[in-house]
């Protein structure tokens, strides 16, 4: 892949938003390689002056919704007014409305970010969970944000994936045994996930980075 160089007027402002979860270190050290000017915030204010706003995640998804709770209007009106909001992993599940894992603990019933409507699965073949590891991303239509990684790879962590209510929602898949989203958008494109951890997956990794950053500007 080529160098990551952009000859930009002005670098995008990313928000990485603090709410308790998620390797913040690594994905800010990604971003600013991607040529971002990254803020790590608790504070839902500044959703409204950035160019993007990032939600990172590790860990159970009724957590991450409880801990985002404080975010969650700030987070669905900057998604309403257009600005670009990336989840990661668990960020991504929390993008739909429910997840499997919260029954699957007994915790009842707990509701997602609904930026993109759907649910979170549990792996429920042969295959070992978590899927730990590498593996090849498939595109499956046109988004900025996966620009030239189509047969890539990138690096999971996770026992849940995303089926969204809308097959068109689905940007990339992967293959672990079944089929899984493990990239998707909403509608109008602007809120988007990724299952993989893109700050962990190389230069697969820094490509998508950049893509979102261009996006941020240029979107």
């Amino acid at each position: 892949m080529e160098g990551s160089t952009h000859a930009k007027q002005r670098t995008a402002s990313v928000v990485v938003v603090d709410y308790g979860l998620g390797n913040l270190r690594s994905a800010v050290k990604g971003l600013e390689r991607a040529g971002a000017d990254v803020e790590v915030s608790d504070d839902p204010a500044t959703f409204e002056t950035a160019d993007g706003i990032v939600l990172p995640g590790v860990g159970a998804f009724r957590e991450g919704v409880e801990n985002a709770g404080p975010y969650r209007e700030a987070l669905v009106d900057a998604a309403e007014s257009g600005t670009p909001v990336f989840g990661i992993c668990l960020g991504m599940q929390m993008l739909l409305t429910t997840s499997e894992e919260a029954e699957h603990a007994g915790e009842g019933d707990v509701t997602g970010l609904d930026l993109i409507p759907g649910t979170n699965v549990r792996f429920s073949g042969e295959q070992k969970v978590p899927q730990m590891g590498w593996n090849e991303l498939s595109v499956e239509r046109d988004h900025p944000l996966v620009d030239g990684v189509d047969g890539e790879y990138a690096y999971f962590v996770h026992s849940y994936y995303a089926v969204p209510d809308d097959d068109d929602a689905v940007v990339a898949t992967t293959d672990y045994g079944t089929d899984f989203p493990s990239v998707i958008a909403n509608e109008s494109g602007t809120v988007f996930g990724t299952q993989f951890h893109p700050e962990k997956s190389g230069e697969t990794g820094l490509r998508i980075l950049e893509n979102f950053v261009d996006y941020c500007l240029d979107g």
